[in-house]
């Protein structure tokens, strides 16, 4: 199933996976709601809502351009109205605003654990919320937060527990919102990537480039999310899903396509997944 009009508000999509869903549905000719922080060009980051609008309407679709924080509850509010008036609806939210720091519970500054718990859990709250009237009068709503399976093995919180207590509060949203929204007809699944993905967020929390030899690109996930979104009728929800098993389900079976490093050597698994 084709994306062709229909209206996608991607949060965090001036660069990395959540750029890549936007360029993969506007392939298709949707109609693309640019929603992330990112207005003036930074020093060490590329992408901005504005260039990745213009790269939209270049890969054939519509944009809008949006400079929003998810921890503004009415900015959030007033973002969707202004989306849903320009574009005469929303059809799906992809909650892929994130914030990250891999450090433990000793070290890690509080502030810090509120900016995550911000911008990861509470966010996916607070953007379903204000989109849910107008996901209600989609034929066919979607919800798609970009977060991990529930995977409670100790070692996934020993070195980084406040962060993963808030990715999987995302996931935990997942699953309530899938049985809340039920009567709705919305659809709500999380995705989240096999392997490490070559993004520039990466980049800066790793300090270096290294890595993405054993990456995949972003395009693994725009293409997962793809498929996720172009599903109807709740055939697909309430699922947790890895991008490499949704694209086998769909029937894709060469993964080296995806690789940064074609020369690169063993792809090194994401967090919260077992090799």
């Amino acid at each position: 199933m084709s994306l062709s009009g229909k209206t996608l508000f991607i949060t965090g999509a001036s660069r990395g996976i959540g750029r890549e869903i936007a360029l993969k549905a506007a392939a298709d000719g949707a109609n693309i709601v640019i929603a992330a922080k990112s207005a003036e060009p930074h020093p060490k980051l590329a992408g901005t809502i504005h260039s990745v609008a213009a790269e939209v309407e270049a890969a054939g679709g519509q944009a809008l351009a949006l400079q929003l924080d998810v921890r503004d509850e009415q900015a959030v509010a007033a973002a969707m109205a202004r989306a849903a008036e320009h574009f005469g609806g929303i059809d799906a939210l992809v909650n892929n605003a994130g914030a990250i720091k891999l450090v433990g519970v000793e070290k890690l500054e509080p502030k810090r654990f509120d900016l995550m718990y911000q911008i990861n859990t509470r966010a996916v709250m607070v953007c379903s919320q204000a989109a849910l009237p107008y996901l209600k009068k989609s034929p066919g709503g979607h919800i798609l937060n970009l977060s991990p399976p529930l995977n409670l093995d100790a070692k996934w919180f020993a070195q980084h527990g406040p962060y993963t207590v808030t990715k999987y509060g995302m996931s935990m949203l997942t699953l309530g919102m899938n049985e809340e929204f039920k009567k709705y007809g919305i659809s709500v699944n999380s995705l989240w990537p096999k392997t490490m993905i070559a993004t520039a967020a990466i980049e800066f929390e790793l300090g270096s480039r290294d890595a993405f030899k054993r990456a995949r690109t972003p395009a693994i996930m725009a293409d997962a999310a793809h498929a996720i979104l172009s599903s109807e009728g709740r055939s697909l929800t309430g699922r947790l899903l890895i991008d490499e098993d949704i694209l086998r389900e769909r029937g894709v079976s060469d993964f080296e396509q995806y690789r940064f490093d074609p020369a690169g050597g063993s792809l090194v698994p994401d967090l919260f997944v077992d090799p």
